[in-house]
């Protein structure tokens, strides 16, 4: 059995604070594959690196770049923009990137800032919104690209399918072995967020999945190289 790629979720964010360049540069140390990361665009275009909507009370989407760029994490950061980020990842590791906010606009934005990060051919997109992912991969057919669920579909295959992607990025509690067989078949990968037990990163494991995105990525080190539970 293939082992599973570790991706650090959010970056080692059991040591560093979630999508800070703190928890990026410690994926490569915990033993990650790989990082996930999510991004906002703001009103100019520039591409933020946070999962929640906002950072205190400014939302990224309605704000410039020049406002955002004042405001601090709670270890006391700059929050990252997407270009900084991939500077900060060991460049031998895979970039996921999860795509929030993004208009049109600024799809141009995206491809050129990921095509001057150190590995451009390690860089990938994903989401929960199937139409930013679908409207990524019409125009940019050879970035690798993911879709997010939360739900078990009667086909979780054509999800993937509709808008071009690869992968499955599935909640971790609903994947069965029925699910990875369904999409192994469809010659997809599935990923799965967030396991963060020993117990659940390595039933995933036995089951096939193709990637643990997991808040501890030593732990899913361990568990992917083999370890027991």
């Amino acid at each position: 059995m293939t082992r599973p790629l570790v991706i650090a979720h959010r970056g080692a964010s059991d040591v560093g604070y979630e999508n800070s360049l703190a928890a990026f540069r410690a994926a490569g140390p915990a033993g990650a594959d790989g990082v996930e990361l999510v991004i906002h665009a703001t009103t100019d275009g520039e591409l933020f690196v946070h999962h929640d909507p906002a950072v205190a009370d400014t939302v990224i989407a309605r704000a410039t770049s020049a406002q955002v760029a004042t405001l601090r994490l709670p270890n006391g950061e700059p929050v990252p923009t997407l270009r900084d980020a991939l500077a900060a990842v060991d460049p031998r590791l895979r970039v996921f990137v999860e795509v929030k906010t993004l208009p049109p606009q600024w799809d141009a934005r995206l491809f050129e800032t990921l095509d001057r990060g150190p590995n451009p051919k390690g860089y990938a997109v994903h989401g929960f919104d199937h139409r930013i992912v679908a409207r990524l991969t019409r125009r940019r057919p050879a970035l690798p690209a993911g879709v997010l669920s939360a739900s078990y579909l009667l086909d979780n295959v054509a999800q993937a399918r509709a808008a071009g992607a690869e992968a499955l990025w599935e909640d971790q509690a609903l994947i069965d072995a029925a699910m990875v067989r369904t999409v192994h078949d469809a010659k997809l990968l599935l990923y799965a967020w967030t396991p963060n037990d020993a117990a659940e990163l390595a039933r995933l494991r036995d089951l096939g999945v193709d990637g643990l995105c997991s808040n501890h990525p030593a732990l899913a080190r361990r568990i992917a190289d083999g370890a027991a539970a």
